[in-house]
């Protein structure tokens, strides 16, 4: 089940990029760590998985502060992510607090062979690679490798305890930091027609009023219990707010970057005693206010990050069925049930439920409010774009949710740079709902281009509302626009309009979120843009004519690996961390399910099969495609030799790979004659 031989060991790449961050302006080289224990983290700021990374490495940083040095290794996905501004404002945003490397040609990520976000490497003290582990979840299993790495290197005397390299930034005043999503709150705010804000950055949420810029109240606060006057605040901005969770009144109640907000009817309202719902992305909750007293309360989630759940994939394992998820409500109450990354969330009248983008697990949820009953919505949690039943579509990252005149939902669905809709169950016709997408193809596949929807790109939307007239406008956030998807029409003579995507404003600083004013007769005569990168909300009219553009339609440039035509294994590494063992109680408790696009490139070895080897058998008349690997490894707390005892702690490894490869007639040109991937490889 350790299905990778030992290697020799390997002497870790120099860090090759083109701008250091938080190191007071020096270039840092392998050579400067040396005598440390070194984390290199390869993640993308799009990446909600590599989000999950930074948070699980605060306290292992934080214990380990004399001895470790993590390093980011910033390795874009999009186009954007490639910019130095776009690299520094996510540092900032994401509260990073060790040196970050920007690596816009992907140099250092082909030295170490990374080939997923996250990848974590480890080097020890003497320059050399330890481990290489793909995904999230391994931070548990990293304790205990690096008490081995400081006991073995203290031993030797290269070990170097001291001060590492980080260099803080000048923290910065605002009144808004980096906010995320808003909602408007009409008679029911301090004043008629305010907004209320997610100021994420600042962890907390702020009631503007009609202008956008006069502040009326702020919820959350900064850990003391009374607010910061405002003099105070310019002088030292960290002592606005703090990360943290507490419910209670609005100056004592902690948030840990807040995102989505719901405004729920108020009949609902009336019956649960708080009037706004509030999608805690890094608490991995979901909150709820009362807007007259400002108490904060929590309504679901236990804190702790959902992961897939291993029996479930287990029971997979022998069957050779579609994979499905089961829609009825967890028998867990909300409150003890784990969630994962909540990014929006909007109350739907034809479920009579509120429905949470689940970022973090590629699901959408509900929760009734009445009966707090949780459940899942949508989606496998498999990350990709497969339409369909709820139980059986794949989204991707979903980050920003509205809902119809007609009760249909729509998502804004991140990775995959699309835009999906849910028909709701009480109008699906199956009884449960059904998921299609209008923009985007899948997870590799961006750009900017207007016209046929089928034809139209996006890049990393996370926001969408929608229009009176029955079309959808889109926060199109990489691209810096809003763009807008209109289905087909009639057009006054009669004849076709067909359905089409355009563009409506351009040059925003990463737009997150979009709502419509209307005026008496319902008529949209102005948009509000949460402006994220520029730390405000914006008021702009609704025009008269859109503008096309077309920029061109891109794929994620990663370099493909050169692989032999014919046989080919392939072999994941897995080694279970110190104090945890397989989990083999009912079977061999790994597994490999692998696909390819075009499927033709796969001649045999596709499916999903225990074990991690197989076989493959590549198609010697295609010359590229993308292989579509699964790997998922069962452990649990135990020692080897010893059965696992009941009360055990278990854990679910897994990672998908979207692998580009070229296809071969030999090695002569440095083609493979196997595929090696690391889940969890100690070396």
């Amino acid at each position: 089940m350790t299905s990778a031989p030992s290697t020799p060991r390997i002497r870790a790449s120099e860090l090759v990029g083109e701008t250091w961050f938080n190191t007071g302006d020096k270039d840092l080289s392998l050579k400067d760590l040396r005598g440390k224990i070194v984390i290199l983290d390869f993640w993308a700021f799009c990446c909600v998985n590599c989000l999950h990374v930074l948070d699980e490495l605060r306290p292992l940083e934080a214990k380990y502060a004399d001895v470790l040095v993590t390093i980011g290794v910033h390795s874009p996905k999009f186009d954007y992510e490639a910019e130095t501004s776009a690299v520094a404002a996510a540092i900032e945003r994401y509260d990073i607090a060790h040196p970050v490397i920007n690596d816009p040609e992907l140099i250092t990520w082909q030295a170490y062979t990374a080939r997923a976000w996250p990848t974590l490497v480890v080097v020890d003290p003497e320059g050399y690679v330890v481990a290489h582990l793909t995904g999230e979840g391994h931070v548990s299993g990293l304790y205990s490798l690096i008490d081995q790495l400081v006991e073995e290197h203290e031993a030797k005397g290269t070990l170097h305890r001291g001060e590492g390299p980080y260099v803080a930034p000048e923290p910065v005043a605002r009144d808004l930091k980096f906010p995320s999503k808003a909602i408007a709150l009409g008679a029911r705010g301090t004043q008629a027609g305010s907004f209320l804000i997610a100021d994420t950055g600042h962890h907390r949420l702020v009631e503007v009023a009609e202008d956008l810029e006069t502040v009326l109240q702020t919820i959350g606060g900064n850990g003391t219990g009374t607010p910061v006057s405002q003099e105070a605040a310019q002088a030292n901005p960290e002592l606005i707010s703090v990360r943290g969770h507490a419910d209670g009144n609005r100056e004592i109640a902690l948030f840990n970057e807040p995102q989505g907000l719901a405004l729920l009817p108020e009949d609902i309202a009336a019956q649960v005693g708080y009037d706004v719902l509030i999608a805690d992305a890094v608490n991995h909750r979901l909150r709820a206010v009362n807007l007259a007293t400002g108490e904060v309360s929590t309504v679901a989630g236990n804190g702790v990050q959902r992961l897939i759940d291993s029996e479930r994939v287990q029971a997979e394992t022998a069957s050779d069925e579609a994979e499905t998820v089961d829609l009825a409500p967890f028998t867990t109450e909300a409150v003890q049930t784990s969630l994962s990354t909540p990014w929006d969330v909007q109350y739907s009248e034809a479920e009579s439920k509120a429905i949470i983008a689940m970022a973090g697990t590629h699901q959408l949820f509900s929760y009734d409010p009445v009966s707090k009953q949780l459940a899942i919505y949508a989606g496998t949690g498999l990350e990709g774009l497969l339409d369909g039943p709820a139980d059986e579509a794949w989204l991707a990252q979903s980050s920003g949710l509205s809902i119809d005149a007609e009760g249909t939902l729509w998502v804004a669905d991140s990775e995959t740079s699309a835009v999906r809709y849910v028909i709701p169950s009480t109008k699906s016709g199956s009884g449960k709902p059904e998921v299609g997408t209008v923009v985007g193809t899948g997870l590799f596949d961006f750009g900017f281009r207007d016209g046929k929807p089928q034809d139209a790109r996006l890049q990393h939307p996370l926001g969408v509302t929608n229009l009176p007239d029955g079309s959808v406008l889109i926060a199109d956030t990489y691209n810096h626009a809003i763009r807008r998807w209109a289905p087909q029409t009639l057009n006054p003579d009669g004849t076709t309009k067909p359905a089409e995507v355009t563009t409506v404003a351009r040059d925003l600083q990463e737009p997150s979120d979009i709502l419509v004013e209307t005026d008496a007769e319902g008529t949209a005569v102005s948009i509000v843009v949460v402006e994220t990168n520029a730390h405000q909300l914006v008021r702009i009219s609704v025009p008269e004519k859109f503008l096309h553009v077309d920029e061109g339609a891109m794929q994620v440039q990663r370099p493909p690996t050169k692989l032999v035509a014919g046989d080919i294994p392939i072999n994941i590494s897995f080694t279970a961390p110190k104090g945890q063992k397989l989990d083999d109680r009912w079977g061999d408790p790994t597994q490999l399910t692998i696909s390819s696009t075009p499927e033709n490139l796969l001649l045999e070895g596709e499916g999903r099969e225990t074990g991690l080897t197989r076989q493959l058998r590549l198609n010697p008349e295609i010359t590229e495609g993308v292989l579509h690997v699964t790997a998922r490894a069962a452990a649990c707390d135990g020692e080897h030799g010893q059965p696992i005892p009941d009360s055990a702690a278990c854990h679910l490894y897994q990672q998908d790979w979207g692998i580009p490869v070229t296809i071969h007639a030999d090695t002569s040109d440095g083609a493979h004659d196997k595929l090696d991937l690391d889940l969890r490889g100690i070396h």
